[in-house]
Parts: C-alpha cells; structure tokens; sequence
C-alpha cells in the first residue's frame, strides 16, 4: 500500500526494496548459485509488509492524522534542522565504519602453566558459518540499536516543526509500529543468506582447486584472492546494504523538512 502525506511517498522499506542495493546483492548471490533458479524472487519474498488488520489500523491513522490542527510549533527553525542532519550523517559514518571494520584475527590459545606447547588457530573453523555468524549478529544488533534511536530522534526534532511535519512524523510513528515485527524477521533472515554465500564461496574455492590439481593453504583464505577474504566483503556488502534501506524513513523526513524550508524561502 502506498501512502504519502503532502506529497511525500516512498520512504519505506516494503517501497523502495525491490530497486534497492540489498535486493541486487542477494540476487547476484543467488545467481552465482547453482540452485538459486527454483528461489522465488527476492524482492518479492522481502516484500510482505502489511496484513489486512495492518491495512486497516493504516487507514484509522491517516484519518486521525489527517485532523492534526494548524499551526506551527514555536521555536522551530533551520538550526534544528542543521542539528538533525548532522546526526544523520554521523551516524552514518559510524555504522559504514562498524561495518568496514576488518575482523579480529583469531589467537591461539596461551601457553599452560606447565610449559605445553600453544595450540594454534583452528583455521578449518573458520570455513563454516558458525564461527562468522556471532560476529556479523553483533554487528547487526549495533546497527539496530543506533538506526532505531537515530529514527527516533529525527522523527521528534521533525515533529516540532510544521504541521505537515507533524503529520508525517506521525505517520512513520505509525508505520514504524506496523511494520516493525516484519522488518526484525527480515534483517534475521539475511543471515541465512550469508551463510549460503559462505558455501558457495567455499565450494566454488574447492573446486578450483580441485580443477587445477593444487593443495588447500587454509593460511592464504583470508588473504586478497582467497575465498574468506571474499566473504568478509561480502559481509561487509550484506551490512552495508541493510544499513541503506533502514536509513530510508529517516532520510525521508530529513528531506521533507529541507524542502519546506526551500519553499518557505521561496
């Protein structure tokens, strides 16, 4: 269903998903997939938002929305603005630098008391998915935690401004709670698309070398051309590219703001 307060549509997930850098990355992946043909389309998996009782829980609210009075809330100017748009882009920068971070390379164990030789690094551990996933779910956890108080913040400083502001600020409250248990199963979900590309990548890797008749080095994986480092980009794409659809509703209201300041100096 799309929806749209003073002009403004679009600033949702379950609208802009299916152009979104997400969507073609899992597609690529599927793609590279030998079994990815009997797959549904991605987009249109991602895509079930709203439920019947949502679509009706929406429409009270836009009616209710709708009757907000007029008038302008006092004080509100561009300063404010300036503010939230600062925090915006902070907080991008931040999550683009938790995602590029490069992993800790794992220790060996240390030496016991009685002298016993350090056991090294279980390289093999790191060919299964197990031991990727609570790294790439704690991640994920850090951009939920600052992309909800961040959304939070802005819709508030928005909130205090116009009453179309108001409205639509009131508007993503709304959407915010009827799409929330949705979007948490989407975001959980793309870890099982990462644990098929580290598969894929894997087998792909044996594969050539099987082809080419050369022995496995599990201490050049992580190393550029190797098939961890390649899943460690990938990693690094997958977060990446939730981070941008989730900055969506966000961006939104920040450049509905900045258009009615435009208009109003006009």
């Amino acid at each position: 269903m799309a929806v749209a307060v003073n002009g403004f549509s679009g600033m949702y997930p379950q609208h802009t998903l299916s152009s979104s850098g997400l969507v073609v990355l899992l597609q690529q992946w599927m793609q590279a997939d030998a079994g990815a043909a009997a797959r549904a389309d991605v987009a249109q998996e991602l895509g079930q938002w709203l439920s019947t009782v949502d679509a009706v829980t929406l429409s009270r609210s836009l009616h209710a929305i709708d009757a907000f009075p007029a008038g302008e809330a006092p004080g509100a100017g561009v300063a404010d603005l300036q503010a939230l748009q600062a925090l915006y882009e902070r907080t991008q920068a931040e999550l683009t630098a938790l995602a590029s971070s490069k992993p800790v390379p794992p220790k060996p164990a240390r030496e016991r008391a009685d002298n016993t030789r350090a056991q090294a690094p279980n390289l093999q551990a790191e060919a299964e998915y197990g031991f990727h996933a609570p790294r790439y779910l704690g991640l994920q956890k850090q951009m939920d935690a600052k992309l909800l108080g961040l959304r939070a913040q802005v819709r508030h400083g928005v909130s205090q401004r116009s009453r179309g502001l108001r409205q639509l600020a009131a508007l993503d409250t709304v959407m915010e709670q009827l799409s929330f248990v949705r979007e948490q199963r989407l975001w959980a979900s793309l870890s099982a698309h990462l644990d098929r590309r580290l598969v894929q990548l894997r087998r792909a890797h044996q594969e050539r070398l099987s082809a080419q008749g050369l022995p496995d080095e599990p201490q050049r994986w992580r190393q550029p051309g190797g098939w961890l480092h390649a899943f460690e980009r990938d990693m690094q794409a997958l977060l990446l590219a939730e981070m941008h659809v989730r900055l969506q509703p966000i961006l939104g209201l920040l450049e509905a703001a900045r258009n009615e300041n435009l208009e109003r100096h006009e």
